[in-house]
């Protein structure tokens, strides 16, 4: 739990941890079973899972990718009716009947207790294992000055709108959609995707990859996106790649 109470994250039996957007999915599993044809809302930086995986799909879930931020997915999960929301940075709002719609890490956590005792026969780790296999950068953050990257942002998107305008592809796969609710998040013919906003809070840009397929596929998305964010000579050096 964070120092507020209102994040959890996990580590399974084998010693790994999980990735609070994938935590999500597996949550997801195991609400769909008991609750089908609900919606889950993820923010923008998580997995493509939660629309992609076959699991969920069979019980009719509906995946709504919305904006990064505590406000912005408790006021979006309650909108919409959805039965949980997921974020990637551990905070999860669980809705009636299942939560009060807030994030509580302790309630979380009682879910994640509740979701093996239904399941008996596995342990986290089985269920973590269990999921699709997916390859995601950090979540990488080159600088961009506060008074600039909603302007720089704003630019990057319209030219990731024109390419998808255009036919385009990033790293050689046709662009399906983009989701622009929070920035740009480019969705690719086979699930992958590659998302570039803005910091709420630090003068920085984000940046984020998957690829259902390999890691050879996550950094040609990930070179073509940066080529585009390149384009703007107010984005400096990133905090990390990978």
């Amino acid at each position: 739990f964070d120092g507020d109470g209102d994040r959890c994250g996990v580590v399974d039996d084998a010693g790994e941890e999980i990735f609070a957007d994938k935590v999500g999915v597996i949550m997801a599993r195991d609400f769909a079973k008991l609750y089908p044809n609900s919606t889950f809302v993820a923010d923008v930086k998580s997995t493509g899972l939660f629309a992609s995986d076959p699991e969920l799909i069979k019980y009719g879930a509906k995946a709504d990718y919305w904006k990064t931020g505590h406000s912005h997915m408790k006021r979006r999960v309650k909108e919409i009716g959805a039965l949980a929301g997921f974020e990637k940075s551990g905070h999860y709002f669980l809705a009636e009947p299942v939560g009060r719609g807030y994030d509580c890490g302790m309630r979380v956590a009682v879910e994640i207790c509740k979701m093996l005792d239904r399941n008996p026969d596995k342990s986290m780790s089985d269920l973590r294992r269990a999921l699709p296999q997916t390859f995601s950068t950090p979540t990488m953050s080159p600088y961009c000055p506060d008074l600039e990257k909603y302007d720089v942002l704003e630019r990057i998107v319209k030219k990731l709108a024109q390419r998808h305008k255009d036919s385009g592809s990033l790293g050689g796969r046709k662009i399906e959609q983009i989701v622009t609710v929070n920035g740009a998040r480019v969705i690719l013919d086979n699930g992958a995707w590659g998302l570039v906003r803005a910091s709420s809070n630090t003068p920085n840009l984000v940046v984020v990859c998957e690829s259902p397929e390999s890691e050879a596929e996550l950094r040609l998305i990930f070179k073509d996106i940066d080529a585009v964010i390149r384009t703007e000579q107010a984005v400096g050096d990133y905090d990390q790649t990978f």
